[in-house]
């Protein structure tokens, strides 16, 4: 453990320059203006991938953004872990928020402001530079397989076709992804499930072109209105997603299992402060914790329409628009709830509107075992690190390729992430401590030794 932390102490400074380079790259996935700066994003990490000591290094085409593929395999009796990442970001808007260039990474209070900061450069370089420090010192004590995608903040939509096409490449006995969050430094934490995704945009039409909304207010259907209406619908008062059949297959947890869900440390106080609210909002019955990592949600992630530029325009819209993702739980099915989204949303609609439902991506929920060797060995690696357990949570984000990997590669995945559920993920200042990003670098090797020798 010593030998690790002195290693990470002695290039702690090239780490974070390393990991600071990766961050200025503008890897945007969702918007094609930046497609030069996600290619040059996936020849970096490839570099670095060599640079660590990984064999076969491949930046592999797609029918959309490359994967990044390394591998180093010391013995064929050893285990073999397989690293996912992805090296793509959200879109930085509305950069007006950023009190920093969302891609030049600043330090500020121990933390690295910048786009992907903790999503997902920050998380999954912990691994180049763990795998960095175990050639260095001739500790690796598995086949190490790097995945580094380009695609997952759109849906990872080639992914699947690349896992099926490279069973055997990417054979191995677990993976291990880094992309989600801890409870805090002080209260270490392994998530233990994920919540699945269905996201839909809608579209309403009224009439056939925008209109005055003088000469026509009051006798044609205002889209924007009506599909404001429709989405306060969806739900009931008690904040319960209001779609027939939305619930039927939902998994409920039993009192004894809700109990020590909840028994995870949380300030609810601290928690309505960080967020800038009075009070917080959620289905009835259920805690916070519950609510955000138990329960299927439904939420607007955009609304728009009719005239948005400064100054007015007193026009009734032709069209409205909004996009809505639902957060989903097992045993539910991404097509499933798709389906009975748009057939309610359809349903509801009054005559005097047309609406499109347009499904975009999804994913299903996965929930990760406890009992199994790998989760032991992580859990094993984070107590040496942290001088404390870890206490097993349900993550309320959606990382649909773990419920892909394990159907297409019969491999079970282990969550191990290291960033904070305040780090402003998809969201203006994101940032992550160099705390966390430090004591990823020092725990990976430790996962490594402890799955090495738990499988022997």
């Amino acid at each position: 453990m010593q030998k690790i932390k002195d290693y990470v102490e002695a290039n702690k400074d090239r780490f974070l320059e390393e990991l600071f380079e990766l961050l200025r790259f503008p890897s945007v996935s969702a918007d094609p203006q930046y497609k030069e700066g996600v290619l040059n994003t996936a020849q970096f990490v490839a570099q670095k991938l060599k640079d660590s000591g990984a064999d076969n290094v491949e930046i592999c085409p797609t029918a959309g953004y490359p994967i990044v593929y390394g591998e180093k395999i010391i013995d064929a009796s050893l285990p073999t872990v397989l690293v996912y990442g992805h090296y793509d970001v959200q879109p930085a808007d509305p950069i007006e928020l950023w009190e920093t260039p969302p891609f030049e990474p600043t330090v500020r209070d121990g933390k690295i402001y910048a786009r992907g900061s903790a999503d997902d450069k920050g998380q999954f370089y912990m691994h180049v530079k763990a795998f960095e420090y175990m050639m260095k010192e001739n500790e690796l004590a598995c086949n190490v397989k790097f995945m580094i995608e380009g695609e997952e903040e759109v849906g990872s939509a080639n992914l699947g076709i690349f896992v099926n096409a490279n069973k055997e490449r990417l054979k191995a006995d677990v993976i291990v992804i880094s992309d989600t969050s801890m409870i805090s430094l002080e209260n270490p934490s392994l998530e233990t499930g994920l919540r699945g995704l269905s996201y839909v945009e809608v579209e309403v039409t009224g009439p056939n072109r925008d209109l005055h909304s003088g000469v026509y207010g009051g006798a044609v259907a205002n889209p924007a209105t009506i599909l404001s209406k429709m989405i306060a619908s969806l739900h009931d008062e008690n904040n319960h997603i209001a779609i027939p059949g939305f619930y039927d297959d939902v998994i409920e947890l039993t009192e004894e299992e809700r109990k020590a869900l909840n028994e995870a440390p949380f300030d609810i106080q601290e928690y309505e402060k960080d967020l800038g609210v009075e009070e917080l909002w959620g289905e009835k019955g259920f805690s916070t914790i519950e609510r955000t990592g138990i329960r299927p949600t439904l939420e607007v992630n955009g609304i728009w329409g009719g005239y948005i530029g400064e100054g007015a325009k007193t026009v009734l819209p032709s069209k409205a628009y909004a996009k809505i993702s639902m957060r989903l739980v097992p045993n539910q099915n991404s097509e499933r709830i798709t389906k009975l989204f748009k057939e309610h949303f359809e349903k509801i609609a009054p005559k005097s509107v047309k609406v499109e439902v347009k499904p975009h991506h999804g994913g299903e929920p996965v929930v990760t075992p406890t009992d199994s060797i790998a989760y032991k060995a992580a859990e094993k690696a984070l107590e040496d690190t942290f001088n404390k357990k870890p206490i097993p949570t349900r993550g309320g984000g959606s990382i649909p390729i773990v419920a892909l990997f394990e159907k297409e590669l019969g491999i079970k995945t282990v969550l191990l992430g290291f960033g904070l559920d305040s780090d402003n993920l998809h969201s203006p200042n994101e940032k992550y401590g160099i705390e966390n990003y430090l004591k990823g670098i020092e725990t990976i090797p430790l996962f490594h030794k402890y799955y090495a020798e738990l499988s022997k």
